[in-house]
């Protein structure tokens, strides 16, 4: 190896990278995504990414020598005691550890990202103009609003910006200042960098106004203190709105042109991995397709906001009957209620296998680090340049292996008598 090779990260590194882009606050409530085994100083030159933390997975793991494991599974959704080598699920952990191979789980942190697993399922299957079908809000944000001597506004800026204020999607040290007169009496008990005890001053001053996310609240207060030159400064810390944001669960898109809903059922099935189920379609098959909602996974729970999106099908996994049947029952008889026109059912349902809704993502994912990695995090000490391989899992994880389809009858079954 060249000496101007890039050096490979340590696992602390990559993780920082691959939770910056999947925020685990962002996780559902019930989630447990995050590292599961591995040492954080150790070098990570090799990550595998698959869509479960299956024994065979391991194994393809192993054998070709990757240092980190990234899967979208936890291996560990529920609380355990004991992660001992007699259960299945601990003597995945010790094989892990003996073979050097940390594992990491990026589950519905990475379901809600952008670039996570609903916009890779959208992008696969075709669809255009993506947003999410059920934005989280925007992180919590309070506008810190100081008044410093004109001459101490640029330190004030670089302090705060430390602490972890200013940063703005890409962008870091964003700031907005003004100019003015400020005022004050020192009092007798006063110890005044400028001024007099007792004696208005009058000084030209600098409003500072830096956004920081809430979280942050305390440290940035406290950097604003230490850098001002004031004994007391004067500041603001004022709560701003919470908006809907650009992540979230699902994603709402549209064809760059209608087809029926066989075409796209079939566009699907092509961009997806082959399983035993296939492609489930519940409409019209004749019917035109135009706008769709994504949601890689299980999607039953999201019926409510497809309905309220207007689309005219909807792409998930583990669709059951019932919930699907009421769904399309629904629309049809609030349909004719309304005296509007039938909807044939809509939203069509396209109803494809766990693991084939969430694949597309291992190859967006593995990009998106190799991307970081080389770039480093804007404003963080990570060291530029580094970089590691990447493979997509080659190991099917679906759990099904085969489907026998029912006999074709043409008998017509009557009643007993």
């Amino acid at each position: 190896m060249s000496s101007d090779a890039p050096d490979a990260p340590t696992l602390a590194e990559v993780i920082a990278h691959l939770e910056r882009r999947y925020p685990p606050r962002t996780a559902e409530s019930w989630d447990a995504p995050g590292t599961v085994c591995g040492d954080p100083s150790q070098p990570v030159r090799k990550v595998l990414f698959a869509v479960d933390p299956t024994s065979d997975v391991v194994d393809e793991a192993l054998e070709w020598g990757a240092d980190l494991l990234v899967t979208h599974h936890p291996l560990f959704l529920r609380a355990v005691h004991s992660v001992a080598a007699t259960t299945f699920k601990g003597a995945i952990v010790h094989r892990l550890i003996r073979g050097g191979c940390a594992l990491h789980a990026a589950h519905t942190n990475a379901d809600a990202a952008q670039g996570g697993v609903a916009d890779a399922l959208a992008t696969a299957i075709g669809l255009v103009d993506l947003v999410p079908l059920t934005p989280l809000p925007t992180e919590e944000l309070d506008k810190h609003v100081v008044l410093v001597p004109l001459e101490q506004a640029d330190a004030l800026v670089d302090a705060m910006a430390a602490a972890g204020a200013g940063e703005l999607g890409e962008y870091s040290r964003c700031a907005w200042t003004a100019t003015g007169t400020g005022t004050f009496v020192p009092g007798a008990g006063a110890n005044p960098t400028v001024g007099a005890i007792g004696v208005a001053a009058v000084i030209a001053e600098a409003r500072v106004e830096m956004i920081a996310p809430r979280r942050l609240r305390q440290a940035v207060v406290a950097a604003v203190r230490a850098a001002h030159p004031y004994e007391e400064p004067a500041f603001d810390v004022l709560e701003t709105a919470t908006l809907p944001g650009s992540t979230g669960t699902g994603r709402v898109g549209r064809l760059r042109e209608p087809m029926t809903l066989r075409a796209f059922g079939e566009q699907v099935a092509a961009a997806l991995p082959a399983t035993e189920q296939g492609v489930r379609l519940a409409g019209g098959l004749d019917s035109l397709v135009a706008t769709v909602a994504v949601v890689g996974g299980s999607g039953d729970s999201l019926f409510d906001a497809v309905r309220v999106a207007g689309v005219d099908a909807y792409v998930t996994a583990d669709l059951r009957h019932h919930p699907a049947s009421e769904l399309r029952e629904r629309a049809e008889f609030e349909a004719a209620a309304g005296g509007r026109a039938p909807t044939d059912g809509r939203p069509f349902l396209v109803d494809v296998a766990h693991f084939a809704s969430e694949w597309p993502w291992l190859d967006h994912a593995a990009a998106a680090l190799v991307a970081d990695l080389a770039a480093g995090a804007p404003g963080s000490d990570d060291r530029p340049g580094t970089t590691v391989e990447t493979r997509v899992s080659t190991r099917r994880t679906d759990p099904w292996t085969g489907r026998i389809a029912a006999p074709v009858r043409t008998e017509t079954r009557g009643s007993h008598q």
